[in-house]
């Protein structure tokens, strides 16, 4: 019997399809996470596609991937619990901030209008045209910027990580009269964006 035959699936589906099935009924449905449209949508977009070669074999591990330069890819739960609390429709208009594609790529699946920024071009972003209606940060920030609520729609939504005193946690929030307040929903263990720390203050 040859490697390629003990690798084989049984019922002929290619290795990181049969990841793929078993990181939704595993990770996934056993979490809570059972929307059929983001469970869709992380059936269709092949993970492995947005790590780094030497890290495809560990892309449907339950833990994050190391992308290099300090950035990693946050385990596949994190996408489903953010994208599940997203409950992204045809008609949103969503800003994606991510190191990798993957995030951007699953947003897409919604058949809504995605816009991606990486973490460093986010916080110099500036408005260009209409806002957008959703805003989902694939990774714990500490803080929100003036300048990224500016791009968000009076009412728009965001889904982040937020990093509080070591502990990352999923949080959303909306706009209203042009402030944003995030509300923790659960801890979840996820990459903190350097990018997004708040200043250093004095202390005594």
């Amino acid at each position: 019997m040859t490697a390629a035959t003990k690798l084989a699936d049984p019922l002929g589906a290619h290795p990181s399809e049969t990841a793929r099935r078993a990181m939704i009924d595993s990770q996934l449905r056993v979490s809570g996470v059972n929307d059929p449209a983001v469970l869709a949508a992380m059936a269709a977009v092949a993970r492995e596609d947005f790590v780094p070669e030497a890290a495809r074999a560990a892309a449907y591990v339950d833990r994050a991937v190391s992308l290099g330069d300090g950035r990693a890819l946050p385990a596949p739960l994190v996408h489903g619990r953010i994208l599940t609390e997203a409950a992204i429709t045809p008609d949103d208009t969503v800003l994606v901030i991510a190191a990798a594609g993957y995030l951007p790529a699953l947003a897409a699946q919604f058949g809504c209008t995605v816009t991606a920024l990486s973490p460093e071009d986010a916080v110099k972003a500036k408005r260009r045209s209409a806002p957008v209606s959703l805003i989902l940060i694939d990774g714990a920030v500490e803080e929100i910027p003036a300048n990224l609520v500016s791009l968000l729609s009076e009412g728009g939504r965001v889904v982040t990580g937020l990093a509080e005193r070591g502990v990352t946690r999923l949080a959303a929030g909306t706009r209203v009269n042009g402030e944003l307040a995030l509300l923790p929903i659960a801890d979840i263990g996820m990459p903190v964006l350097r990018e997004f720390a708040k200043p250093k203050g004095w202390s005594f």
